[in-house]
């Protein structure tokens, strides 16, 4: 029987993580992620864990960690935000190339230089290319939610890739919302135990792990975890599906907000999104036809199904929290723009940047940014086709 409590996301993804009860985790603070890996960590000194915490002097010493033990056998985790995701890029990629299940909740918050504690997704956006899932949390439920719903994904015998569960910095991390836990039996019976695959020490079975591959193998190496990225998307399907029967909660690989018989339509991720939710009900209200797409699976991104989900509109606007220097438009806007690429018949599209270092994003923003769709529709005219909202003048 679901309890129901009044938490910060922080909190409900460190009770996830002790409803999973890992083998290790390695940890190094960061705001806004601190909290989490706090809480976790008194659970381990309550004994309410057996986890095997290890205390590290950097993020890249903490992945590191991760790495060795997810090799070894382990069911590991870890958290961190902005630059400390930055200081374990060398390691995110072995990670992924070497095909180990690691979880790893982020915390989203914007990258320095400004130095800025507050949330964007400029963090998560660059480290998306790096072969790791992302799964996206527009609230502490869905957090609580897909970090339970990770360990299935990342573990399972076809795909074993890391993973982040990725959340908006203090307005998810540390707000305080009404949350439904499941009991801890049924997280530990959902999840299941922890199915090894060529642990280092099978002293019976020795392998090796990161050799060497120069020109003769390495773009079959290469192709090969590609292929491993093409069957995410189903075991997602798959274990939302279970995660369903157990919670009455439906995931998929994005959520779709009176978008079926939308003529314009937004493409936002995270908390934006619930906000954008309130103003499409406004326009609707108006007979204004308006919806909205919110990515959950943002990588490996679902291509054909979003393009589907899309295609119908008259005109589009994807927001993103994060700028893209030189590549002219935002991270998702490119995603999305590639999704419909294939289409005769597609939507005007066009791009706003909001909400950087934990800027307010504010109903009148999506109205701005609806007005304009209207427009768009009504004359097929463009005016800008990327600009930045919410800047003072």
């Amino acid at each position: 029987m679901a309890k129901v409590v009044a938490v910060t996301g922080n909190e409900a993804v460190a009770v996830a993580l002790r409803q999973v009860n890992p083998d290790v985790c390695a940890a190094y603070p960061i705001t806004p992620q601190s909290d989490m890996m706090q809480r976790f960590s008194g659970f381990i000194s309550d004994g309410r864990v057996k986890t095997e915490l290890i205390l590290v002097e950097s993020e890249h010493s903490a992945m590191s960690s991760c790495v060795g033990a997810s090799a070894a056998g382990g069911r590991v985790i870890t958290a961190t935000s902005s630059q400390g995701l930055a200081l374990m890029w060398e390691i995110l990629y072995i990670a992924s190339g070497t095909r180990l299940p690691i979880v790893m909740p982020v915390v989203n918050r914007a990258l320095s230089a400004p130095l800025n504690i507050h949330g964007d997704h400029s963090d998560a956006m660059g480290a998306r290319d790096t072969g790791w899932i992302q799964l996206w949390s527009e609230n502490a439920q869905e957090a609580y939610d897909n970090a339970i719903q990770a360990f299935r994904i990342a573990e399972h015998m076809d795909i074993r890739l890391p993973i982040m569960v990725c959340m908006d910095g203090f307005i998810i991390s540390h707000s305080i919302e009404r949350i439904e836990y499941l009991e801890d039996e049924e997280v530990k019976n959902f999840v299941g135990e922890f199915r090894q695959l060529n642990p280092l020490l099978d002293i019976e079975h020795p392998v090796s792990y990161g050799p060497l591959i120069l020109t003769d193998y390495y773009m079959e190496y290469r192709k090969a975890q590609d292929e491993v990225e093409s069957k995410v998307a189903k075991v997602v399907l798959e274990v939302a599906q279970d995660f369903e029967k157990l919670s009455g909660r439906k995931y998929d690989l994005f959520e779709t907000y009176r978008l079926d018989d939308a003529e314009i339509g937004l493409v936002i991720l995270n908390s934006a999104a619930g906000t954008s939710k309130d103003v499409v009900d406004e326009f609707r209200s108006r007979g204004i036809k308006a919806g909205l797409l919110k990515p959950r699976l943002y990588r490996p991104f679902p291509y054909k199904e979003t393009g589907e989900a899309l295609k119908h509109l008259k005109a589009l606007c994807v927001l993103d929290r994060a700028d893209a220097f030189g590549g002219s438009f935002g991270p998702v806007y490119l995603d999305i723009a590639t999704s419909l690429y294939p289409y005769k018949e597609k939507p005007a599209l066009i791009n706003k940047i909001y909400g950087l270092g934990g800027r307010d994003y504010m109903p009148e923003h999506a109205e701005f940014v609806l007005d304009e769709l209207v427009d768009i529709a009504q004359t097929g005219t463009v005016k800008s086709y990327k600009e930045y909202i919410g800047v003072r003048e």
